[in-house]
């Protein structure tokens, strides 16, 4: 019996592991295409107005951080006594926070010399309230691997705001079509939440259950602030110090050049971290557990960083056209950044399972002292380029700890470890170094031989994997064969 309910979770995990992706990959899909045809509407200053406003708005979400979501998750009991206390904290988070958000809009857009983010950033505060009213319920879905009805949820505020931001851009051309796409999603998925999900809230806050979940959740909330400081430190660098203009292009470069690895990180995390949960008595099932998922992440990771790289200028130029291509070198490193950051990601989910968040907090920290101490001088020397360094110098530093705890806690030997990192990354190599000798022979890119050097570029990847899995044991292929009868037999 315990052989078949560990069987049966398996099943639930890669199943759960489609409808992750496919929440993921269609949000993404329309945020790609919507994205396009932004960049080819408004200026890049739009896009720096409207990431000074979210940048306001995240760090006082970050730093006032409950980790309850996460609590919940990883609880082995049932958690419906904890819902209500829950959602109420969350309200009166949301509440106080739209208030400060309010008044220290005057000072942001002071600090960031843009006196037009004023208002900006108090409209952008309704987000707030209507993500704290949401359902709290939805929560099953992650804690029970129930994607499927998460894809519905989420889905729904990805058209609300596609349809609205373009609609708006074609109309007003100005940031405003980002706020009101923004804000359309966030209502959208608020009045879908109490559709999707029976549970209904009440206000009802019991101290001693908010307390237990702060418990853990405390480093939960120490890790995301590291996370946003590290992450989000850079915007708030190049805002200040190169302007909003340059904060575009920076931002555009970071989201595109990031985006496909970042997706695949979300995806496989959202799913492993309540399955690992589960697993977390079992040390041996933990460890097949991880390095299959680290294999998965790094056969998709490589050649999708690999690709970016290579074609980022005949992209920009064609996509995005020629007032973006200023962004193209600082996309070319981050794209390096957005591939050790997949791999890192990896590891968080297993120290949340086993219960030691610390892990992850300790090694934010470290990179948040790498970014603090050299990022200045990068920044103001070398502008966008040099703050993109920085950012994959400090975390390449901190993939080395994630990774190192990770094989202690799974007790998995480096010669598994390396073996699905090196194959994946040679593979890389021999793509890149493909396109390359093809884009000598090809004068003006146009886009008919954009996707010929793209579809180059996978062609050879595969057959490359094909070689590996045949003569050095890659098994790639039938993991990803077991994977598919999982789904098929749904």
């Amino acid at each position: 019996m315990l052989n078949e309910n560990k069987e049966s979770l398996r099943e639930k995990t890669v199943k759960s592991g489609f409808w992750a992706f496919a929440i993921r990959s269609s949000d993404r899909v329309f945020r790609f295409i919507r994205t396009l045809i932004l960049a080819r509407i408004l200026a890049p200053n739009d896009f720096g107005l409207f990431g000074i406003a979210i940048l306001v708005m995240s760090i006082l979400e970050t730093f006032s951080e409950s980790g309850f979501q996460a609590a919940l998750i990883q609880k082995k009991e049932n958690i419906e006594s904890y819902l209500d206390s829950a959602w109420t904290v969350l309200i009166l988070r949301g509440v106080i926070l739209f208030i400060i958000l309010f008044c220290v809009a005057p000072y942001a857009a002071i600090f960031f010399n843009t006196p037009e983010a004023k208002l900006i950033i108090q409209v952008i505060g309704i987000s707030i309230l209507l993500q704290a009213f949401t359902n709290v319920g939805i929560i099953y879905f992650q804690k029970e691997l129930e994607f499927n009805k998460q894809f519905i949820y989420q889905f729904a505020g990805t058209v609300a705001d596609f349809v609205v931001a373009v609609s708006a851009a074609l109309l007003l051309r100005n940031v405003w079509a980002l706020v009101f796409g923004l804000l359309a999603g966030n209502f959208v998925r608020f009045f879908v939440s109490y559709l999707v999900h029976p549970y209904r809230p009440r206000i009802n806050l019991d101290l001693k259950k908010a307390k237990e979940l702060f418990g853990f959740g405390k480093w939960i909330m120490g890790s995301t602030i590291l996370i946003f400081l590290i992450t989000q430190g850079d915007d708030i660098f190049v805002g200040k110090l190169l302007g909003a203009t340059a904060l575009g292009f920076y931002q555009m470069a970071y989201r595109i050049s990031n985006m496909p690895t970042t997706e695949i990180t979300h995806v496989i995390s959202q799913v492993t971290f309540p399955a690992y949960s589960k697993l977390q008595d079992d040390i041996s099932k933990l460890k097949e557990a991880y390095l299959k998922v680290l294999q998965v992440t790094a056969f998709l990771s490589f050649p999708i960083a690999g690709l970016i790289f290579v074609l980022a200028p005949d992209f920009t130029k064609i996509f995005l056209g020629e007032k973006w291509m200023p962004m193209v070198p600082a996309m070319q490193v981050l794209v390096f950044a957005g591939l050790v950051r997949a791999i890192a990601a990896t590891a968080g989910p297993v120290f949340y399972a086993v219960g030691k968040p610390e892990i992850d907090t300790r090694w934010q920290i470290i990179r948040l002292v790498v970014m603090v101490t050299l990022i200045y001088q990068f920044t103001a020397r070398w502008g966008i380029v040099g703050a993109s360094i920085i950012v994959f110098l400090s975390i390449f530093i901190s993939n080395i700890g994630f990774s190192l705890n990770a094989i202690g806690i799974t007790k998995c030997d480096i010669k598994n470890f390396s073996k699905v990192i090196i194959l994946p990354l040679l593979n890389g190599i021999i793509m890149v170094s493909s396109v390359l000798v093809l884009k000598r022979y090809i004068t003006a890119i146009g886009i008919l031989d954009f996707f010929f050097l793209l579809g180059t570029g996978i062609l050879v990847y595969s057959f490359i994997m094909l070689f590996f899995d045949k003569h050095l044991d890659y098994k790639i292929q039938s993991l990803i064969k077991e994977n598919l009868s999982f789904y098929k037999g749904s």
